[in-house]
């Protein structure tokens, strides 16, 4: 398993009834990755405290997909093992009366992580192209421009200093109902349950076509979109795991060099 194998390539016209939502790989069950999983968290932690050490950049993770698709769980798992000094995570929920105010990148702009952070979006900006569409918040010559507007934006801070993984967490209806099912009969999950999920389960063909758009059209090498199954949670974790671990490697933080000499140092 590559994370390139689950990368939308420039130019792709995805088609995501084509991708089984409980591909698995090679694995059969949870217990054959957990070991796996544990290694690359811990080798992100590792990756991660240099990246805060060296102060230079800093690594965006933006997390989309349906209601239950795991944002929330994959957020948990990828940075379970992380100082959580080099870490923000910034959930987007319905846009206020002040950012409404404003263009629709200004309160994405406020959040981007700082130069030696880790910053993982819980929905972003594409949902001006996901949410916005699908209710018609605003009009299709509105929303259809935006495509090039997030390409234009994600690569002005990657050629700043910032490093875009785009995950797209895939899950299918008969999943997400099981998965709301749960939060229904479980008092422990009651919290997480929002009678709006049903409202918007209803526009599920809409948003997989909103989706497709997205990830056709704003896969780009400087900000590459990741297509992750998500039917299996554990499966899930690896493969976030495996993307993130693969993209702090490419960046091959290293330990900025001391102002003194250490050779010199004597500590009475």
């Amino acid at each position: 398993m590559k994370p390139k194998e689950f990368r939308v390539e420039p130019g792709q016209k995805v088609d995501l009834k084509s991708i089984d939502t409980g591909d698995s790989g090679s694995y059969k069950a949870p217990e054959e990755v957990q070991g796996k999983v544990d290694e690359k968290l811990k080798r992100i932690a590792k990756l991660q405290e240099r990246l805060y050490a060296e102060g230079s950049r800093a690594l965006l993770l933006i997390l989309q997909g349906m209601d239950t698709s795991g944002k929330d769980g994959s957020t948990k798992s990828v940075v379970r093992d992380v100082n959580p000094q080099g870490v923000i995570v910034t959930s987007f929920k319905a846009p206020s009366k002040e950012e409404l105010s404003h263009d629709f990148l200004w309160r994405i702009d406020q959040k981007v992580p700082a130069r030696g952070m880790i910053g993982v979006f819980n929905r972003s900006h594409y949902e001006d192209v996901l949410v916005v569409r699908v209710h018609e918040f605003v009009p299709k010559s509105v929303w259809s421009e935006r495509y090039e507007l997030i390409n234009n934006f994600e690569r002005g801070i990657t050629e700043s200093y910032m490093k875009i993984v785009k995950i797209f967490l895939h899950i299918s209806k008969d999943e997400q109902k099981k998965r709301l099912e749960e939060r229904v009969k479980d008092p422990e999950k009651n919290w997480k349950f929002n009678p709006a999920d049903l409202k918007e389960r209803a526009f599920w063909g809409q948003y997989r076509s909103a989706y497709e758009d997205a990830l056709s059209k704003c896969s780009t090498k400087w900000a590459p979109w990741f297509i992750v199954p998500a039917d299996k949670k554990w499966y899930r974790n690896l493969v976030v795991a495996d993307i993130v671990q693969d993209a702090l490697e490419d960046m091959d933080p290293k330990f900025p060099p001391p102002s003194f000499d250490p050779k010199t140092v004597r500590i009475e």
